[in-house]
C-alpha cells in the first residue's frame, strides 16, 4: 500500500486525468478503502486543491479550478515532461519566466531525476516558414532523457528504426534493416519534431534520425571520442537536412556519373554517395524528394546522364510515363510518320 504522501500524489494525478471519479473506483485504483479516499480528499483541500464531492450512493469527486495556485504535485513522468517542455518549447517573450519555472521545478526534483534532466542538452532549430501543420507525433520523456544521457556520457546506443519512405533523413527506402549503432551527438527540436544528430558506425557517416521513429535497445555500448559535426555547427547541419516543406515523395536511383560531379546539385535534402565502378564506368547512388512522382522522375532526368531506377515502384512507373510523354513531345524529322 502506498504511503500517505505517495497516495496523495497518486490521487491528485487521477483527479487531473478525468473530469469525474466515482469514489469506489478511486478506492479500487488506489488500493484503499472509500473512507481513506475521503480523508485524502480532505488533505488535498487543506493544501488548497478545490476538490468537489457529489452525494449519494454513486457519489464521486471532481477537481475544480481554484482561485489561487496551490502547491503542485507531480509524479516522475509529469515532472520530466513539464521540465522538458519549459526547456524546449518556450514562447517568444516568455523565456525568463520559463527559466525561473524550470529552476523551481529542478530544485524540488529527486536527485535521480535532476541528474537525468541536467544531461538533456537540446538545440532548437526554427524553420523560416510559418504556419501550423498536422500534429506531430509524441515522444516520451524517458526516450529523450535516455538519449540525452547517452549524448552527455558519449556512449554508443542501439535502436530499431522505422523510417517509412526513408530510413533516416539522407537515406533511401524503408526496407528492413538491423538495429542501428550510432554515436549520439545532440538532440534537436524543430517545430514540435525531435531529431537525434548521430554518427552511424555501420555507414561511417553522419545521420539525422527522427526520435519518434526509433525504439531504443536496452543498455548502452562503449564510450567514444566525440567527433565534430559537419560544418562544426549543430543547428546549421540540421537546418541543411530538414526541408521547410517536407517532400511528399522520395525515391532512389543509380546515376552513371561520379559522385563528386553531381553531389553539389543534389542539395542538402538529398543523398549522394559513390558506388563501385562497373567496367570502368563511374556510378553513384542518389536519393531525392519532390512534390510528385512525375516531378521526381524529372529531377533525376535533369542530371543529364543515364540512370537506373532503384525504387519505389511508383517512381519506376512515373519514369516510364515521362519517357512516353517526352517521346510524344519531341518533333519528328521531316518525312517520318
Amino acid at each position: 500500500m502506498l504511503e500517505t504522501s505517495g497516495r496523495l500524489l497518486a490521487l491528485l494525478s487521477l483527479l487531473q486525468a478525468r473530469r469525474d471519479w466515482p469514489g469506489a473506483l478511486l478506492a479500487d485504483r488506489l488500493g484503499v478503502s472509500p473512507r481513506t479516499v475521503r480523508r485524502d480528499v480532505d488533505r488535498l483541500r487543506e493544501l488548497g486543491y478545490p476538490v468537489g464531492a457529489a452525494k449519494g450512493p454513486d457519489g464521486g469527486y471532481r477537481l475544480g479550478a481554484g482561485a489561487e495556485l496551490p502547491p503542485l504535485l507531480f509524479d516522475d513522468e509529469q515532472a520530466v515532461a513539464v521540465a522538458v517542455a519549459l526547456r524546449t518549447g518556450t514562447i517568444p517573450g516568455a523565456e525568463e519566466g520559463a527559466l525561473r519555472a524550470l529552476a523551481t521545478i529542478r530544485q524540488v526534483m529527486p536527485a535521480r531525476l535532476r541528474t537525468r534532466l541536467d544531461a538533456l542538452e537540446v538545440t532548437t532549430v526554427r524553420r523560416r516558414t510559418g504556419g501550423a501543420g498536422a500534429a506531430e507525433p509524441a515522444v516520451g520523456p524517458d526516450v529523450l532523457l535516455a538519449l540525452g544521457s547517452a549524448c552527455q556520457a558519449r556512449e554508443v546506443v542501439r535502436f530499431d528504426y522505422a523510417g517509412g519512405t526513408m530510413a533516416a533523413i539522407g537515406e533511401g527506402d524503408g526496407a528492413f534493416r538491423p538495429p542501428r549503432r550510432v554515436e549520439p551527438h545532440h538532440l534537436v527540436t524543430s517545430d514540435g519534431r525531435w531529431y537525434l544528430v548521430a554518427f552511424d558506425l555501420d555507414r561511417d557517416d553522419w545521420r539525422l534520425f527522427r526520435v519518434d521513429r526509433l525504439t531504443l535497445r536496452t543498455g548502452t555500448g562503449p564510450r567514444f571520442v566525440p567527433r565534430e559535426v559537419p560544418g562544426g555547427d549543430v543547428a546549421g547541419f540540421v537546418g541543411s537536412r530538414i526541408s521547410e516543406q517536407p517532400s511528399p515523395v522520395r525515391g532512389e536511383v543509380v546515376l552513371h556519373a561520379r559522385a563528386a560531379d553531381v553531389a553539389r546539385w543534389v542539395g542538402g535534402q538529398g543523398l549522394c554517395e559513390p558506388l563501385p565502378d562497373v567496367d570502368g564506368a563511374p556510378r553513384c547512388r542518389v536519393v531525392l524528394g519532390s512534390w510528385s512522382w512525375g516531378g521526381l522522375a524529372g529531377r533525376f532526368g535533369a542530371f543529364d546522364v543515364s540512370f537506373e531506377v532503384v525504387g519505389p515502384p511508383e517512381l519506376v512507373e512515373a519514369t516510364r510515363e515521362l519517357a512516353v510523354r517526352y517521346a510524344a513531345a519531341a518533333p519528328r524529322e521531316a518525312g517520318t510518320q
